[in-house]
């Protein structure tokens, strides 16, 4: 397991730490680096209409251990035993967070044939809170969109705790539509030091 001194040091330095083919851990400090600026973020059009649905229920915290498991259920992960054990940790110190969508029993498409029920874990995503930085860490969806309107429930709860920083690590097609950037880390680490600081809680 990664000490939690060293992983919450090296978020506040800007570098994160990913399992490699041979499950060793390698850290990494993207240049240029991907952030959400907030006060830019977008839904796209389409999503709106899930949200206006109100096909989930977004819960915080409700399934940490549930939620990484799930990301780290593909075959190109870079999340291995260590790496859910560390994030396990900072979850228990009150570091990581997972923000999930619930089925709420109304209709919405499913990636796979089974019949959704309510109650049931669409999606969602974890990531770790220090000051007033989150830095994003994975996502995964088992209901179309249900990632995605954990994405915008997040932004939400760190618009209302008054976080100025949503690091995304890299950029994706898919972080894109929200209003996804790319910046130098030189730029990123002037944004870290400052947001890092900042008398804030997750929850």
């Amino acid at each position: 397991m990664i000490e939690p001194d060293l992983l919450l040091q090296g978020y506040r330095l800007g570098v994160f730490p990913m399992a490699m083919e041979d499950d060793s851990i390698g850290w990494f400090s993207p240049d240029p680096r991907a952030i959400i600026p907030m006060e830019d973020f977008h839904v796209p059009h389409a999503l709106r209409r899930a949200l206006r649905k109100h096909f989930f229920k977004v819960k915080i915290d409700n399934a940490f251990s549930d939620v990484i498991n799930a990301c780290a259920r593909r075959a190109d992960t870079w999340i291995n035993r260590e790496i859910i054990e560390s994030y396990t940790r900072l979850h228990e110190l009150g570091y990581a967070h997972s923000v999930e969508a619930w089925s709420s029993g109304k209709s919405a498409s499913r990636t796979d044939s089974s019949r959704r029920t309510a109650g049931e874990l669409a999606g969602g995503l974890y990531g770790v809170a220090v000051g007033g930085a989150f830095f994003g860490e994975s996502m995964f969806h088992r209901v179309t969109d249900a990632s995605k309107i954990a994405l915008v429930a997040l932004v939400q709860h760190l618009r209302s705790r008054k976080f100025v920083l949503l690091d995304t690590q890299w950029l994706t097609p898919h972080l894109q539509q929200f209003g996804g950037i790319e910046i130098s880390r030189n730029h990123y680490l002037r944004l870290l030091r400052s947001a890092v600081e900042l008398p804030r809680k997750f929850v």
